[in-house]
């Protein structure tokens, strides 16, 4: 993890600043700096009530600046914390840039176009499972403009966005897609890598590799009928396409640039999110919307003008 930035947008990263909006928790990610730690090290370090530190660990997490694990302990589980980044810069960005014009479409989990997926698999609404599980052709089920949890070991999933700067004079300064993603395991586990392509209008944009697949607590919005053992919730992933390349969560990943995309040729913006066959982690995905894991929203693309 040495060497990780994390580039900080003040408007759309309002969770990162209220993470680290306090003594406290600056002071666990100093720590975390030196090595990972369970709570209890923390709480020791820190001389703070073990509560105390669970409550801000909990916070740290949500903000995506810290990972934990579940390992056993000598009686029952412990969470082991590590953090994800050693810097963290705020970008204000300049006068021209805060005048920016941002045209915002949320795309349902199940609205896809296109897919190509192999068990295990599946969908879900809030209320119940779409078509059988582990069958791809219940990816065709009507019902899945319901879903809100999607996922597949290894394939394709294609999303067709509306493109609102195709009729406008300026030109598109930043491509954005939010996306809460996870690792994909019958059951869950914490360290099970999986390396995730997102491509736009058949472009690769960039892999990120997901660390686990996560289920050690129910997720904000996960439904209480969705079984513990299956997958909870994910991390919130921003892939941005700018002037200087492509980044994930502000590290660069390609040098995809924004013209690359030729978005004044096209009147829509294909999103595909890939698990390929030849990935050095197959490790599956899943793709949480509104109504399950820990943000209310589905895919978002962002247009900055």
């Amino acid at each position: 993890m040495q060497g990780r930035i994390m580039v900080i947008n003040p408007i759309t990263d309002m969770d990162v600043l209220k993470g680290l909006a306090s003594p406290v928790r600056v002071s666990i990610l100093n720590e975390l700096r030196k090595g990972e730690k369970n709570v209890n090290e923390l709480s020791s370090i820190l001389n703070l009530p073990q509560s105390t530190v669970a409550t801000n660990i909990m916070t740290l997490e949500k903000a995506n600046l810290i990972e934990i694990d579940i390992r056993k302990a000598t009686k029952g589980n412990q969470k082991v914390c590590r953090n994800i980044y050693d810097e963290y810069v705020i970008n204000l960005g300049n006068k021209e840039e805060s005048n920016d014009e941002v045209v915002t479409v949320e795309m349902p989990v199940g609205l896809f176009i296109e897919y190509n997926v192999s068990a295990p698999c599946g969908m879900c609404t809030t209320e119940k499972i779409v078509g059988y599980l582990d069958t791809p052709e219940s990816f065709l089920e009507p019902e899945r403009i319901k879903a809100g949890l999607l996922w597949f070991e290894k394939g394709y999933v294609k999303y067709q966005f509306p493109n609102n700067s195709y009729n406008k004079k300026k030109a598109v300064k930043k491509l954005e897609i939010v996306v809460e993603l996870s690792s994909e395991i019958p059951g869950t586990n914490p360290k099970w890598l999986s390396d995730i392509t997102l491509s736009i209008n058949e472009r690769e944009v960039g892999t990120w590799t997901s660390p686990g697949d996560f289920g050690d607590k129910r997720g904000t919005f996960t439904p209480e009928w969705w079984k513990l053992k299956g997958s909870q919730y994910g991390l919130l992933k921003t892939w941005t396409v700018t002037d200087e390349g492509s980044f994930v969560d502000g590290m660069k990943i390609s040098d995809l640039k924004i013209k690359d995309l030729a978005l004044n040729t096209h009147h829509s913006i294909k999103a595909c999110f890939a698990v390929k066959e030849d990935a050095e982690n197959v490790g599956g995905i899943n793709i949480f919307g509104h109504g399950f894991g820990n943000y209310s929203h589905d895919i978002l693309l962002n247009l900055y003008f």
